[in-house]
């Protein structure tokens, strides 16, 4: 029990700081891509960011890992977490630590299902679009025969290929951006299923308390008519006769001369 309440303060306390940290490496990730031609110790700089937020999250997985109370059942639980620590700057999978982190936090946060469902959509949307389309921006610049060499082109890619629309007038043609392409699709497929199903539950939930609602009416009415039916047949039994029957053992009439 003290294992499970440490791993939760650990938790609790280095959650905003990891936010800032997906921020920072988002950051870092970017400013290579976007600005190619920058000076060398930007690039340096940049470099030695990512590898310092790496080690924060390893760190972090590390430590979690030492508190939890079944160490097997936490690595199988956070499968995410630990290729984030695993594959450490390799392109593009290093894009696993924003997600898992990412990923991480929001699993941290106490909020209602429905926010929490909400956030991660909005966040994994606005994430995989960001990181995509730098991906393949990065991937695809400098191809021979690519058309993707703007980053307004790679965004407009990424929402075309995350959506399945695929309007073709811009397409990966090298093995990494065509992987990156399978890879936004089937993201958008997921999160459009996410949406779907987080829709038809709430539809389904609504129906379900209008229906206990009209199933308590009905049983209200039902004993309400049963105890009408009761007060009716009390009533019936307390009244009087409406006619009085003759008395037994009266005078007979006397017969006419």
């Amino acid at each position: 029990m003290k294992e499970r309440t440490a791993q939760l303060r650990w938790e609790a306390r280095t959650r905003t700081p990891l936010l800032g940290l997906a921020v920072v490496f988002g950051i870092a990730y970017a400013v290579p891509i976007v600005a190619p031609d920058a000076d060398a110790w930007v690039h340096r700089l940049c470099t030695h960011v990512e590898w310092l937020v790496w080690g924060a999250f390893a760190l972090d997985y590390a430590v979690r890992l030492v508190l939890a109370p079944a160490k097997s059942l936490f690595v199988r639980s956070h499968p995410l977490d630990l290729l984030a620590v695993l594959l450490p700057l390799v392109q593009p999978l290093r894009l696993l630590r924003v997600v898992s982190t990412l990923l991480l936090v929001g699993r941290r946060a106490r909020m209602a299902p429905q926010i929490t469902l909400t956030t991660y959509v909005a966040g994994a949307v606005v994430g995989l679009m960001m990181f995509g389309s730098l991906a393949v921006l990065h991937v695809e610049r400098n191809a021979p025969d690519g058309n993707i060499r703007t980053l307004g082109d790679a965004v407009w890619w990424s929402f075309t290929t995350m959506t399945t629309v695929g309007y073709g007038d811009h397409a990966p043609t090298t093995g990494l951006g065509r992987v990156l392409a399978v890879g936004l699709m089937l993201s958008g497929i997921a999160l459009l299923g996410v949406v779907t199903a987080n829709i038809a539950a709430w539809f389904i939930s609504r129906f379900d308390r209008d229906d206990a609602v009209e199933r308590r009416q009905t049983e209200l009415l039902e004993a309400l008519t049963r105890e009408v039916k009761e007060l009716r047949a009390e009533v019936a039994r307390l009244s009087p006769p409406s006619a009085a029957a003759p008395e037994q053992g009266g005078p007979a009439t006397a017969p006419r001369s």
